[in-house]
């Protein structure tokens, strides 16, 4: 793609990755991803902020070579990640008088990753300013917003925040700004679930700083640009801090149907009982929709056969993961079943030191459940529904 108009004085100069469907060797992107980069021209200065994916190195030239860029000052350098920063020692080496501009703690990492020269880098201090001339970058340290390393940039005079990855969406589209909030709501609630939500915390104190800023586009580093902030915003404060919702999240695996009983059990009373509830099969399951319907969730069951005396690896692959997140849970539980013994529930919560739930008592049998088992199913609804009603959430 070529060059778009954001604002007088910024363009968009990244790429579209339309075919990407697994990132970081971890994370499923089913609707592929982009890579942001924003070219800002001041009176008397030039700043590229951010640059492209090594991958979409050859096609960014592409794209330079067309908008005739003859003279670049200053990089910046949001976040050390090489989604972002990967191009970096290409723009270097087409444009020998520009500055790389970070944080302290990004020099170092850039330098590691990167193999930069020292000398080519200049560090910014969190408020510092840039002058471009007659446009003003400010520089926001914002640690922990992913990486120690990460900063935003505020343009002041056209109110543009590049906030890098806070506030992104992987998401391959045509379109420059997002047109329907509605259509990219999911995409949004997955990128963060999947990017952002350990980090809650930190993210709650820098949407209380960012309040102070007066923003009219967030330009983030992946999926389309926000010409509505606000909604985005609000988003981010529900996330973090909001309401949780009366839902439980089962991440199950069934081998042989016993499990699949007592999955089933649960779902159908809690449903009867006006729970929402989202069963997630992992065996096949996509884990961004799993982290997903965790970001408000008050519960999570996992149910479990037993393997080799512990639980099936899917689960505990989904126990690590939501141990990884960090999501807002109140309350978790296990069920499952098992042939000869094990220790799958003790295993299971060994995996979760993270997350401050309180665990509702399990339910695990032998062989293909009896009605008394699924009796103790039934009581296992009951006590969610009694917590939830407890919490306000029912």
């Amino acid at each position: 793609m070529r060059a778009r108009k954001v604002i007088d004085g910024v363009q968009w100069v990244g790429s579209v990755d339309w075919d990407r469907q697994l990132f970081d060797e971890l994370i499923p992107l089913p609707d592929g991803t982009s890579y942001n980069a924003y070219l800002v021209t001041g009176s008397e200065k030039t700043a590229l902020i951010d640059t492209v994916d090594p991958a979409k190195t050859n096609e960014w030239r592409g794209l330079l070579d067309a908008l005739q860029l003859s003279r670049l000052d200053y990089v910046i350098a949001n976040h050390a990640e090489q989604d972002h920063s990967g191009s970096i020692p290409y723009i270097l080496e087409r444009f020998p008088d520009a500055k790389l501009v970070c944080t302290p703690k990004a020099k170092g990492m850039l330098v590691d990753l990167l193999h930069v020269s020292e000398e080519r880098v200049v560090t910014v201090a969190d408020g510092e300013t840039l002058s471009l001339g007659d446009l003003t970058l400010e520089f926001i340290h914002a640690a922990w917003v992913h990486w120690p390393e990460t900063m935003l940039t505020y343009l002041r005079e056209k109110r543009v925040l590049f906030p890098c990855d806070l506030f992104g969406s992987h998401l391959a589209t045509s379109e420059l700004f997002i047109g329907d909030p509605l259509w990219a709501y999911r995409p949004a609630k997955r990128y963060f679930a999947e990017i952002m939500m350990p980090f809650r915390t930190n993210i709650v104190k820098h949407l209380e700083r960012l309040a102070g800023h007066e923003i009219a586009i967030i330009a983030p580093s992946h999926g389309p640009l926000h010409d509505k902030p606000q909604v985005i915003m609000n988003m981010y404060r529900d996330w973090v801090s909001g309401p949780l919702a009366n839902k439980v999240v089962v991440p199950y695996v069934s081998m042989h149907g016993s499990t699949q009983v007592l999955v089933d059990r649960l779902i159908s009373g809690l449903a009867q009982n006006g729970v929402l509830v989202v069963p997630h099969k992992l065996s096949g399951g996509d884990t961004g929709r799993l982290a997903m319907e965790l970001v408000d969730a008050a519960t999570v069951v996992l149910g479990t056969p037993t393997v080799l005396a512990g639980p099936h690896p899917q689960v505990a692959y989904a126990a690590m993961l939501a141990n990884a997140l960090r999501p807002r849970l109140m309350f978790a539980s296990i069920i499952g079943s098992f042939g000869w013994g094990g220790k799958a529930v003790e295993q299971l919560l060994a995996l979760v030191p993270n997350l401050k739930v309180e665990v509702l008592e399990p339910v695990i049998v032998k062989g293909l459940p009896s009605e008394q088992d699924l009796g103790a199913i039934d009581r296992l609804v009951a006590l969610i529904v009694e917590k939830h009603r407890s919490a306000g959430l029912g």
